[in-house]
């Protein structure tokens, strides 16, 4: 698994498919999540542009693509029951299925202990 610094995972399924969802750092910022709109099957979506949008609690925000690819499989149970994002961001409540365009974005995403990093930076600036 790596992570987007947009607070976006994606899990690897094979050589070419890849899973993305929320963080858990992601939702608990945004609070209880009351809709998300994703992207439909088909659908191309290219790294660092806007591919779905979450309403929660605490806001509105856009999600930015970790990676480009077409979708080619979407959680309609995230978008009917958006709170199992919450619940369980790294696996029920994850949001795209997708096929890579490039397998390079992946490898060049943050590991987990570079994301457990960047998330300590971020926090640092905030409190500044």
């Amino acid at each position: 698994m790596r992570f987007g610094r947009d607070h976006v995972w994606v899990r690897m399924d094979d050589d070419i498919q890849a899973t993305l969802g929320l963080t858990d750092y992601l939702q608990e910022k945004l609070g209880e999540i009351y809709s998300i709109r994703l992207p439909e099957e088909g659908e191309d979506f290219i790294k660092d542009e806007s591919f779905a949008v979450v309403e929660a609690k605490n806001g509105r925000r856009d999600l930015k693509a970790p990676i480009s690819g077409e979708v080619i499989e979407v959680n309609d149970e995230a978008v009917e029951v958006p709170e199992i994002i919450n619940e369980d961001p790294l696996s029920e409540g994850w949001l795209v299925k997708v096929e890579l365009t490039s397998s390079l974005e992946f490898d060049e995403l943050l590991t987990e202990e570079e994301y457990a990093d960047y998330l300590s930076e971020e926090e640092d600036l905030e409190e500044e």
